[in-house]
């Protein structure tokens, strides 16, 4: 297994960075696109560990901090949901030329509402997957109550959010209402598995059911039992990612 750091140009300019995992000498049997959940980055522990199990299986996996996060360039005042989709666009494009194009994209949290938007605009992707993730963008609004009003009036305000502070302008909160129906996953027409827990405190196992019951046929849900919204716990994203592997192979 090899792991190389890479950069990439965003839609808007701006230098993203990601790291990919490949399976080493062999050619990837598939190509894997990974969305992390908001305000995290590519290397939270849910995402490297999901991609070092994805790479041992054979499948390259790019995961990439959206811009404004982590190493990648742009303030995070300037990001948005469409944005976060912009940012997916560029990555996959950014595999095609350099690597081969992705037949796989993973979504966690946000990250995953992200990627069923994305999906419908990427022909070479087969196979989606969802982890922990609300069917609509609009489930983050909440974050934002406290200074909503303080943001619409001042077009930014300061917003803490996961312990740490951050700029937000209204235009994240006008893209949220842009996104807050799940009429688009209708639309889908890929292969689709959601992974969820019952427990997990952050975003409800309701939120499955609702991108499921949005969803055409083929589509999937693995029960992650204990597992909690991060998949803290190496066992659980191995888990995921030997699921997924043989979820997949039925349609790659």
């Amino acid at each position: 297994m090899t792991r190389s750091k890479v950069e990439f140009a965003s839609a808007r300019g701006q230098i993203l960075a990601g790291l990919l995992e490949l399976p080493g000498q062999e050619k990837p049997r598939a190509m894997a696109l990974f969305a992390h959940c908001f305000t995290c980055g590519k290397d939270i522990a849910a995402a490297s560990r999901i991609g070092r199990a994805l790479a041992k299986h054979g499948i390259g996996v790019l995961r990439f901090d959206f811009t404004g996060l982590g190493n990648s360039d742009g303030d995070f005042s300037n990001t948005s949901f469409s944005s976060n989709i912009e940012d997916l666009l560029a990555a996959s494009d950014f595999l095609a030329e350099q690597y081969q194009a992705p037949r796989i994209i993973i979504g966690h949290s946000l990250g995953g509402a992200a990627v069923l938007a994305a999906a419908q605009r990427m022909p070479s992707i087969e196979a989606v997957a969802t982890i922990g993730a609300p069917a609509t963008a609009d489930h983050v609004q909440h974050l934002f109550d406290g200074k909503a009003n303080e943001i619409r009036e001042l077009g930014e305000a300061e917003v803490t959010l996961a312990g740490r502070t951050f700029n937000v302008k209204s235009q994240m909160l006008d893209d949220l209402v842009q996104w807050n129906t799940p009429a688009h996953i209708g639309n889908l027409r890929k292969a689709l598995i959601i992974f969820h827990s019952p427990i997990d405190q952050v975003v409800d196992i309701s939120e499955a059911a609702t991108i499921y019951q949005a969803a055409k046929h083929p589509k999937s849900f693995i029960s992650l039992d204990d597992a909690d919204h991060l998949l803290s716990r190496a066992l659980d994203a191995e888990y995921v990612a030997d699921m997924l592997v043989a979820w997949s192979s039925r349609y790659l």
